[in-house]
């Protein structure tokens, strides 16, 4: 039986995520990146969601990462600040495994804890019934899709959003 954990990601863990990426750029529609990051551009972007005390997680199996998470801001402007963006990779043959579930459901913990109120996933092709299907799972509700705003492999590709409630949502005002 394997073993699999969920823990914070480190710096030491870029190249094995920019590997994961890499894979979701060149063969999927999850991400509407349309070349791969190199191992630097992946770290200066883990360090700018360090900078800003976001999550960042790594997912093992046996002691190897095979998938990766983070929040980000939703949108810049201040108002916002309460919202986080969230996103999901795996390696292909790690998918249906559980993994991506554990791996939002400790996202959505660890946002919780630091105070935001709304999770977005901005989920890249609705043909993408997988992510789709492990958002609703963890709790998110379809709130829309923008049709054919991406082009990538030579055909147009909707983005679809759901978004969660973190903690008392809406209800409250944020301290």
């Amino acid at each position: 039986m394997s073993d699999s954990a969920i823990r914070s990601a480190t710096p030491a863990d870029i190249p094995a995520i920019t590997e994961i990426y890499a894979e979701a750029v060149r063969h999927g529609t999850a991400t509407f990146e349309l070349e791969p990051p190199d191992a630097g551009e992946m770290r200066r972007r883990f360090e700018a969601l360090q900078a800003g005390n976001f999550p960042y997680l790594a997912g093992t199996v046996d002691g190897r990462i095979v998938g990766y998470a983070y929040a980000g801001p939703y949108r810049p402007r201040p108002a916002y600040r309460f919202t986080v963006e969230n996103s999901v990779y795996l390696l292909p043959a790690s998918h249906r495994r559980g993994i991506g579930l554990a791996l939002l459901n400790e996202l959505i913990t660890q946002c919780a804890a630091r105070g935001y109120r709304q999770m977005i996933a901005v989920i890249g092709d609705s043909a993408n019934v997988a992510s789709i299907g492990v958002h609703a799972r963890a709790g998110f509700d379809m709130i829309g899709t923008h049709p054919n705003v991406g082009f990538k492999f030579g055909r147009w590709l909707d983005t679809v959003m759901m978004q969660r409630a973190l903690g008392a949502g809406g209800r409250t005002t944020p301290e």
